[in-house]
């Protein structure tokens, strides 16, 4: 069987790393700019384009999130939240994406004066309006930052649990690693985790196994945010494996941010041999200049993964879910029946 884009394209697929501030429509940005009168580095859409759009010779992680300061500067009213998920779950909608988890930090939206509340109300109603519009279900996670303080953190961690079950399904943390440690906000994972409600931390992309030995025993995180350095640790590494912690991995994005020196040093097909969760994310459409069909086709092409192969791949998105027993063991078999129409059978004893 032959693994085109075409083919691959037309496979269902889960998303669950995915930033809303980091997956906009360039038009949308240069539209939105306009309307509201923000003043952007350039009207020039090409040059905007290469502003945001980062490239492999971005130097770091810190290089890297610059971008969202230029995003966020349009998503800061209650039309432009609506418009922005709503695109985002269409986009994805059209390379059939099935499930798709958008994470944002509500905090980073309240700069002319949304309350917090505001800001997770249009989340969630561009949500409502893509499940209606396409054959996409959408979960929302709030996104804490390493570099906000405690109380801040605590504060999201608290509009997190006032809309569980409304449509937010997790808790995120991310931001910078080098010297802002997880265990700084574990008063807020304390909450999420008295609350019942999912987690999901950024480790190991810009820091060592240690920040990933952080997420996993001290703010008891479900799944791991890139990963990318887990193999520095052989025993964590173990760990995370035996307990079938799943790894949101990005590979364009781990490239960008130097997370790894080169495509041929990355990971993600050690990770998938040795048996670990891997599931395979964009992190940023609009700033990596991706697609979730060009990460596949990525890792099909650099890695040699098979059709054999990239059916459990494809499957490991959809067990990693933040959803109900009940719900992910449903869209698990209908997944499984396209898949198997299209020629990739599934065994039954890894559904």
């Amino acid at each position: 069987m032959e693994l085109t884009r075409e083919f691959v394209k037309s496979l269902p697929k889960a998303e669950l790393h995915c930033h809303l501030d980091g997956s906009m429509r360039l038009s949308t940005i240069l539209e939105l700019a306009k309307e509201q009168n923000v003043k952007l580095p350039t009207d020039d859409p090409k040059k905007l384009e290469s502003m945001l759009k980062v490239g492999m010779d971005c130097p770091s992680l810190e290089v890297y999130l610059k971008a969202f300061d230029i995003t966020c500067s349009v998503l800061q009213t209650y039309d432009s939240l609506v418009r922005a998920t709503y695109e985002l779950a269409e986009d994805c909608a059209a390379e059939n994406v099935w499930y798709l988890e958008i994470r944002f930090s509500p905090i980073l939206h309240v700069n002319k004066g949304l309350k917090l509340t505001e800001v997770i109300d249009a989340v969630l109603e561009g949500k409502a309006k893509a499940e209606r519009d396409f054959n996409i279900k959408v979960g929302i996670i709030v996104c804490g930052l390493r570099h906000s303080t405690p109380e801040t953190s605590l504060l999201l961690a608290e509009l997190a649990v006032a809309y569980k079950n409304r449509g937010v399904v997790g808790y995120d943390l991310a931001g910078a690693e080098d010297g802002f440690p997880a265990k700084d906000h574990k008063e807020a994972f304390d909450l999420i985790i008295n609350n019942n409600i999912n987690t999901t931390v950024h480790a190991g992309e810009a820091y060592g196994p240690q920040s990933i030995h952080q997420a996993l025993h001290m703010v008891s995180a479900n799944r791991i945010g890139h990963g990318t350095r887990l193999r520095e640790d052989g025993d964590l590494l173990n760990y995370v494996n035996d307990h079938r912690i799943p790894l949101e991995m990005c590979v364009t994005s781990n490239l960008q941010t130097k997370a790894v020196d080169s495509i041929e040093k990355h990971p993600v097909k050690f990770y998938f041999d040795l048996g670990i969760r891997v599931t395979i994310n964009t992190d940023n459409r609009l700033i990596s200049n991706t697609t979730l069909t060009d990460e596949y086709m990525l890792v099909i092409e650099k890695f040699g993964f098979t059709p054999s192969e990239l059916k459990y791949l494809i499957i490991n998105g959809f067990k990693s879910a933040f959803l109900p027993l009940k719900e992910k063991v449903d869209i698990i078999q209908k997944v499984t029946a396209v898949l198997e129409e299209k020629g990739l059978i599934i065994r039954r004893d890894y559904i």
